[in-house]
């Protein structure tokens, strides 16, 4: 669940006091093919549309060392086209049936989506199954080439080009060991992808594009026995691929760092990161409403601190990023012109502290949790987001309804959980980036002692 905006509480509490009384229920079936496909249907009468949503279960964290980048890479070949769909049939084809497709890849998997109008899904189904079964027939190098050029340009549009985007390049190397899965950008290196071979490549998606490795959602104005029919009869004759290991990363502890990063930008931001937990963990649901409490409302107490009282930043952010294998905190400031980062920091831990020792009032809490739920039902108002969100769940949980219990432990957040997550993690070793100004250094943030 990710907070978009804040809906005022006079508006949120008569719908969320009859959202408590009702279990949220997104009925599902659940089959697995011989080759290991998984496929997921829920049935949804109200609108006549339908959406497809295949998750591999392959992201940038299981790349190799000095071979990042594949699954990002992927992201962009699958859209060059098949052996039964040539591109840019794949494009074209359900254009003109209405529909519309993207992707995208994360460090733990990369999805592909198509959503139309409810006939159109037995083409998206067949091209989805020709991509995964007789892709790799028509992959040759100057497909590959191509795609890793426009990979190259995004990178530079994304991190070398944009202002503040080498922080997310330097970032994961700092917050996780060398080997850890989560250690280098999503994106990849520059060297690793002009490394790459076809035969690399080909080998990457023989191992992880396979039935076996992926779970399929369909949602919509479908009937569950159709669908299974026409996934039988587009996906069976693709063979299962290679057994997959993911061993767990070793445990680690952050220590305290401090990196300066000079930038073509006008004004200094600091960064603050710290390790946390996974999506899955007890302490995640407490961690994203601390978030909430410090930076999700124009009345949180970071945004008061900053911005409108103490004038001394123009935003602030604050998240926790929980991923499937780890997590990680992040607080983001931008100082106003001639701020100094120590400024802001002093404030940000203050606030902290006083967080810690104190906990979120009553109406701070409340206003926390309702806000976050409210745009968790707004997230699944659609099929294609109750899709996505039963993809998540069942690779996260094994369990694709898992809408009640995330809604439950969001509810259950009390206000010694706030002060205990803060305490235990975000008065922590932390790595803090100061992102200043060409020729600007002395703007940078200064590591403190942090008090618990």
């Amino acid at each position: 669940m990710t907070l978009r905006r804040l809906l005022s509480l006079a508006v949120l509490a008569p719908a969320l006091a009859g959202a408590q009384a009702t279990r949220l229920r997104v009925p599902f079936t659940l089959d697995t093919l011989p080759n290991g496909l998984t496929l997921i249907v829920h049935e949804d009468h109200s609108v006549p549309v339908v959406t497809t949503n295949m998750w591999f279960h392959v992201g940038s964290g299981d790349e190799k060392v000095g071979r990042t980048g594949f699954a990002h890479l992927f992201e962009h070949l699958m859209f060059m086209g098949s052996e039964n769909a040539p591109y840019p049939q794949f494009d074209r084809l359900l254009e003109a049936a209405g529909a519309d497709n993207n992707g995208s890849t994360t460090e733990d998997r990369t999805n592909y989506y198509e959503q139309g109008p409810s006939s159109s899904l037995k083409l998206m189904l067949w091209l989805e199954a020709d991509r995964m079964g007789w892709l790799l027939p028509t992959m040759d190098k100057p497909k590959v080439d191509l795609q890793r050029d426009v990979v190259k340009n995004e990178r530079r549009q994304s991190y070398e080009n944009q202002p503040y985007g080498m922080v997310a390049d330097v970032l994961p190397k700092l917050m996780y060991p060398a080997a850890h899965p989560y250690s280098w950008p999503v994106i990849g290196s520059m060297v690793d992808l002009s490394a790459a071979s076809v035969d690399d490549v080909k080998d990457f998606f023989r191992k992880y594009y396979a039935p076996n490795n992926a779970t399929l959602v369909v949602a919509g104005d479908v009937k569950a026995d159709e669908v299974r029919a026409i996934v039988r009869q587009y996906f069976s004759d693709i063979p299962r691929g290679p057994a997959i290991e993911r061993p767990a990363p070793a445990t680690f502890t952050v220590r305290d760092t401090a990196v300066t990063l000079e930038d073509r930008v006008q004004l200094a931001r600091l960064y603050l990161n710290w390790h946390t937990v996974k999506s899955t963990d007890a302490d995640a649901p407490a961690l994203q409403v601390a978030s909430y409490v410090l930076a999700g409302a124009r009345t949180s107490r970071l945004t008061q601190a900053l911005v409108y009282n103490g004038e001394v930043a123009t935003t602030v952010q604050a998240y926790n990023d929980g991923k499937r294998l780890d997590g990680d905190f992040t607080i983001v400031a931008t100082a106003r012109p001639g701020k100094a980062l120590d400024t802001l920091q002093t404030v940000i831990d203050e606030n902290l502290q006083r967080l810690a020792s104190d906990g979120p009032t009553a109406r701070e809490l409340a206003q926390a949790r309702n806000a976050i739920e409210a745009s968790f039902l707004r997230g699944i108002q659609t099929v294609s987001g109750k899709a996505d969100q039963l993809n998540e769940y069942y690779y996260q949980t094994g369990n694709p309804d898992g809408f009640q219990d995330d809604l439950d432990k969001l509810r259950g957040v009390t206000a010694a959980d706030i002060q205990r997550v803060v305490r235990q993690y975000l008065q922590a070793p932390r790595v803090m980036v100061s992102v200043v100004p060409q020729g600007k250094q002395a703007l940078a943030a200064t590591q403190k002692k942090v008090t618990q």
